[in-house]
């Protein structure tokens, strides 16, 4: 069994299996093409600038026609370039040495042959690394905050459907003040967007300043350039980044660090929601659509159950999993480096595409759910004991004694009708407008402010 040809049902794991179509435009990203193809736009965009800087004189500037050619290069760099480069590394044992050699002969019977030497010049391998990691985490984010930007406006939509859809709120899992199901959905899209926004906010820093970090060859070579400044304009003017002047030989990954820990976060907001939409669904206050030749169960013809919440939940532990192990492993370093980062940042793109795949199953959870107003009127008939929180405060205002005990006499652990509530506001020696108000109180009109809460999103 071990010559099994490698497709979707032979992948090792579900990412490249089962879940490929799913998460497809993370391929070109995060698969070793990807970051081949953005090893090779670092390598020529540090050639680019080496060749503009005036006090390089050997680096010749480039002339319309050498540019088009690395603009090919770096833009549209083909599978078959990339596997020559995997060939090249064969040899070498080194994958960013061999993106220097294919580099130079592609520049072989082309004027650029003499700026050959330029290639890599003054570089460690991590200085090419650490940028195209960046811009793989770039190009990955612009995918995944798409997704993660439907969920919440999915969310929000939903929330704004059902802004008046009066519901029992449960504290500690027991019937509590009501409430409505919009203002607790619009709860967690006012959490995503807040979680979103501290993702937005980070810029990822980068480096290009030799193998310490101290521009030892740049200076050796030409003393009299201005290296931080020439690798600034790469980073933030060439790729968006934020150059890093302090660093050993790697770029610490704080900055990664930083992103995965708020990635997290953002996850774990969507697991709290994806528990509290199944307990919905659990309690019958949501429903779902039936979609024509599901089958919910193998045994049991009737079931519709709530698998897109389960699938996200599941993906979700995958995937912070995945996150928080590397956000708490990338900063350690021994000494000025070690290689321990390396075989780590290669998993960057499973934790993305378990990410992803969480947020399409909220997204498509979000879409079928229905809500059973039915169900949730029913569950009022039986709940009229949360009154005794507005006739207690209202008898405060009044200066009744002990309204909190005599209403805990009354209501504490006992199931309470219509009846006994209004009886005991009758009995209550309050202003005429307060009991009037009082009487007039279901709970299901007991939701204070709790739709226009969700005007706020």
């Amino acid at each position: 069994m071990n010559d099994l040809p490698l497709d979707m049902l032979t992948a090792l794991g579900p990412l490249d299996g089962r879940y490929a179509a799913k998460v497809a435009p993370l391929r070109e990203i995060f698969s070793e093409y990807g970051l081949i193809r953005r090893r090779v736009q670092v390598e020529i965009a540090w050639l680019r600038a080496l060749c503009a800087e005036p006090g390089i004189p050997e680096a010749l500037p480039l002339t319309p026609d050498e540019n088009r050619l690395l603009d090919a290069l770096a833009n549209s760099l083909s599978l078959a370039e990339a596997q020559r480069i995997k060939a090249i590394e064969a040899d070498t044992n080194h994958d960013v040495k061999a993106i220097e050699y294919f580099l130079r002969e592609k520049f072989s019977g082309t004027t650029l042959a003499a700026r050959g030497e330029f290639v890599h010049f003054a570089c460690t391998s991590e200085d090419i690394n650490n940028v195209a990691h960046a811009l793989m985490l770039r190009d990955g984010l612009a995918v995944l905050r798409a997704a993660q930007t439907g969920v919440e406006d999915a969310l929000a939509a939903l929330a704004r459907e059902t802004r008046d859809a009066a519901m029992l709120a449960r504290t500690h899992g027991q019937a509590a003040s009501p409430t409505t199901l919009g203002k607790e959905l619009a709860v967690f899209a006012a959490r995503l967007r807040r979680q979103s926004a501290q993702i937005d906010a980070l810029v990822l820093p980068a480096k290009l300043n030799g193998a310490v970090g101290n521009y030892n060859a740049h200076i050796a070579a030409y003393p009299d350039v201005d290296w931080p400044a020439l690798s600034r304009r790469v980073l933030e003017s060439a790729f968006g980044l934020r150059q890093n002047p302090l660093t050993p030989q790697i770029e610490p990954h704080d900055g990664i660090a930083e992103l995965f820990d708020a990635l997290a976060r953002w996850n774990t907001v969507l697991l709290d929601l994806d528990r509290d939409v199944w307990s919905y669904i659990s309690l019958g206050y949501l429903g779902q659509k039936a979609i024509k030749g599901e089958v919910g169960s193998s045994t049991m013809p009737h079931k519709v159950n709530p698998i897109d919440f389960e699938n996200s939940e599941g993906n979700l532990g995958v995937a912070n999993a995945l996150l928080e192990h590397m956000a708490r492993k990338l900063p350690v370093s021994r000494l000025q480096r070690d290689l321990t980062d390396s075989t780590v940042l290669r998993n960057m793109g499973l934790a993305f595409g378990y990410s992803l795949l969480a947020c399409q199953s909220t997204r498509k959870g979000l879409g079928k759910v229905t809500v059973n107003p039915a169900r949730l009127a029913a569950d009022f008939d039986h709940a009229w004991e949360v009154l005794a929180e507005p006739i207690q405060t209202v008898m405060r205002k009044a200066g009744l004694a002990n309204p909190y005990e005599r209403l805990k006499e009354l209501t504490r652990g006992k199931k309470i009708d219509a009846a006994a509530i209004q009886s005991f506001i009758e009995g209550l020696d309050i202003p005429a407008a307060d009991k009037k108000r009082l009487l007039r109180l279901t709970p299901a009109s007991y939701v204070g402010l709790a739709a226009k809460l969700v005007d706020e999103l």
